[in-house]
């Protein structure tokens, strides 16, 4: 038979070189093609004499197999579904198809019990894998005999199938534990972390390391020498590594222990977790073949549930599609960006030039003095330190890492330079100066981009002398690991500005969203009414730990105090201060600026870095809630409940996010969902603000807004767009979420 996705090579011992390349695609996947030509070679590998074993390996360099094409997971293919029209039985076959296949291959379609017994054995499958292998890809080597991986630390090898709702549904959650034991498969499958070869050695998951080189032909002479092979779980007798099974004593302690753990970091919102442990414990007390069977019975009921889709489609399909350039204007030559130029080295400008160097480029990074401009260089060097001495990074990388920054206080230094971010003070005056300043000295054609948080780009643009190439570049702090990027184009930005940027991004691996053009744009639109709300709650005498634990039970990573506390009170102050100066008669109180002037002028509390806020930072101790809070602002007897202060916090997000997209802010729900999740931590297992208005319906969302107005203000108004969305039935995104 030929293939497209696979070769299939037979040598003269009968050994089948099996080849995954799929045409076309810069990394193997599970795709609908390969998983019908993969299974029409199992077929004939089992019931063709002449083929005595098979060696499985990659004809990519990128790696071996990536695991399942998410694209066809979350559009919900038929082949991987059964789709919704099809029957249970149907949706169910169509999910344990690949787990079928897999077992067909290890066992060379033999029945169980016949291997169990003695009565058979299976034909020898070694994998020889090259390079990554994860998910789908990682069981395909679990379900091969023999599996013998290239000795290079940074291949990855693991499940990281969590990450986006999902679990291991190719038979991970029960091989793993099989060969490695249930504490080992569990860390790997909820925590979704991949591990390199030899940790994987010695866990019993793979047999060997060898030089690349080497792998297909040690792979070829342990099948050579190894005709006839069971697979430990299909032998009389089998024992979990470290203990299995219902009544041992080791796996209880463990399930307990690991069930209790689980929810306290998930705080119960991702069911996946629940199901993966579910998986290793139904399966440690069934024969194999129906421990599998019960993997894609949870696979299935994750697969088809809205939270799922949600994650597979924001956080893998328009988080992939966003970081490609699909906003990059068509037509637009790519640009070469290999010298930026820096302006400010104080904490946003050193962590744009950090991650500038990251991404390949060199950096000039001006200040006012070179004691200024070397900053940026200190600031990299502290991390670079930090890698040097866990052994993540040798001294002389470091060393050509920092050789690649040019601190200066010359503006002639930028002449060459390829691209400009501007990061100084957040003040119209000292942009506008240093605006001039640099576009004097820079190539006519040099694209301008200014991070700025808050301040529109079209007003800054004024001060350039050509506008077109002006353009705003949103970096979150810190930079080197905040993930995302807002990119703003002003009123007279050029496609190549916006194309430039979009380039640039690309080198330093950020998640770009690109949005409108007004104060705040869309993350500092949305930020600010959620933390408000946490702090008008704080003036009405809820009890702070209630309303951080709420947060983080609603699956944010921080809580909102302890969040304005990193972003600093007095930074809060001064830009209600300055919002409130530049609308005057039109600005609209927040509530919260008298709670500021205390805290922050009052008792000259403003956050972390002076020594705290609203926590506690005890030197070499763990920050703590201030306990003198509720001296100037007294807990109140009557306390609401946890899911009353869940759904505050939660819409205090949902309905200026649904503004923003009302408005044109930003003017599509893939970018808000994104804009969320990597920009302030919005719950991941949402899918983002827009996926959780179309989970739950436009009706409910409105309705609950609307309750929340009437007890609280009409900033929780929802916008008359939802309204008319809700009245219609409709939908953000074109399908069900």
């Amino acid at each position: 038979m030929a293939y497209e996705t696979i070769t299939v090579d037979i040598d003269a011992d009968g050994i089948a070189l099996v080849t995954i390349d799929l045409p076309g695609k810069s990394m193997n996947v599970w795709n609908a093609d390969l998983m019908r030509e993969f299974s029409a070679f199992v077929d004939e590998f089992c019931t063709n004499d002449d083929i005595k074993g098979a060696v499985i390996t990659s004809g990519k360099k990128t790696g071996f197999l990536a695991g399942a094409d998410l694209n066809m997971l979350g559009d919900g293919d038929p082949s991987v579904s059964g789709g919704a029209s099809a029957t249970k039985k149907q949706q169910f076959d169509a999910a344990f198809a690949l787990n079928a296949m897999m077992r067909k291959l290890e066992t060379s379609g033999h029945p169980a019990k016949a291997l169990i017994k003695g009565q058979a054995s299976a034909k020898p499958v070694a994998a020889a894998v090259n390079g990554l292998a994860l998910g789908g890809g990682l069981e395909l080597v679990l379900a091969s005999h023999y599996r013998i991986v290239a000795d290079n630390p940074k291949l990855q090898l693991g499940v990281p199938e969590v990450q986006v709702g999902l679990l291991p549904g190719a038979g991970g959650t029960q091989r793993l534990p099989r060969l490695a034991g249930l504490q080992n498969a569990a860390m790997l499958a909820t925590q979704g972390r991949p591990i390199d070869p030899q940790t994987a050695k010695s866990q019993g998951i793979i047999q060997e390391v060898a030089p690349v080189g080497e792998l297909v032909a040690k792979a070829k002479e342990w099948v050579k020498a190894n005709p006839k092979v069971t697979q430990p779980w299909d032998k009389q007798g089998f024992k979990f590594p470290g203990g299995g099974g219902a009544m041992n004593p080791k796996a209880m302690q463990f399930f307990m222990a690991a069930n209790a753990m689980a929810q306290r970091e998930t705080n119960h919102n991702y069911p996946a977790v629940r199901y993966i442990l579910s998986c290793l414990y139904e399966g440690s007390i069934v024969p194999f073949d129906t421990a599998i069977r019960i993997e894609s019975k949870y696979f299935l009921k994750l697969l088809s549930s809205a939270q799922t889709r949600n994650m597979i489609r924001t956080l893998f399909i328009n988080k992939q599609a966003a970081e490609k350039g699909e906003a990059r204007p068509k037509g637009v030559e790519k640009q070469d960006i290999k010298t930026v130029g820096v302006l400010g080295a104080g904490l946003m400008g050193s962590g744009i030039t950090h991650v500038t160097v990251k991404g390949g480029m060199n950096v000039v990074v001006l200040d006012r003095d070179m004691e200024a401009a070397e900053k940026a260089i200190a600031y990299s060097k502290k991390i670079l330190d930090k890698r040097v001495s866990r052994g993540k990074l040798t001294k002389e990388a470091a060393e050509e890492f920092l050789a690649k920054i040019k601190p200066t206080a010359d503006y002639n230094d930028l002449k060459d330079v390829d691209l400009i971010i501007e990061a100084v003070f957040e003040d119209p005056d000292i942009k506008a100066d240093v605006i001039k300043k640099t576009e004097a000295v820079i190539g006519p054609d040099i694209i301008f981009a200014s991070n700025t948080s808050t301040l529109p780009i079209t007003g800054l643009a004024r001060h350039s002398e050509r506008p077109d190439q002006f353009i705003g570049m949103h970096f979150f702090s810190p930079v080197d690991k905040m993930p995302l990027l807002e990119i703003i184009p002003g009123e007279k930005t050029g496609d190549r500005a916006l194309a430039t940027a979009l380039d640039y991004n690309a080198k330093i691996r950020k998640t770009p969203i690109v949005v409108k053009d007004v104060r705040g744009f869309y993350t500092n639109r949305v930020v600010p009414p959620y933390l408000n709300e946490a702090m008008l709650m704080v003036k009405e005498g809820v009890k702070p730990a209630l309303i951080e634990n709420a947060a983080k039970s609603l699956g944010m990573p921080l809580g909102p105090l302890a969040l304005i506390d990193e972003t600093k009170l007095d930074l809060g102050l001064m830009l209600v201060r300055a919002t409130r100066k530049e609308l005057g008669d039109e600005y609209k109180s927040t509530g919260v600026e008298d709670l500021l002037e205390t805290m922050v002028e009052g008792l000259g509390r403003s956050g972390r870095v002076s020594g705290g806020g609203f926590y506690e930072y005890p030197e070499g101790g763990k920050k703590h809630l201030w306990p003198g809070l509720a001296e100037h602002f007294p807990i109140a007897d009557q306390q609401p409940t946890m899911e009353d202060v869940k759904e505050r916090l939660l819409y205090a997000q949902l309905v200026p996010a649904a503004q923003c997209f009302a408005e044109g802010i930003i003017d599509d729900p893939q970018s808000a969902d994104l804009g969320a999740i990597f920009g302030w931590g919005f719950a991941p297992w949402t899918g983002g603000p827009m996926s959780h208005i179309d989970t739950i319906g436009a009706e409910s969302f409105v309705r609950t807004a609307e309750s929340l107005a009437q007890r609280y203000g009409e900033r929780f108004h929802p916008p008359a767009k939802f309204r008319e969305m809700a009245s219609a039935g409709g939908k953000l995104y074109g399908k069900a979420a």
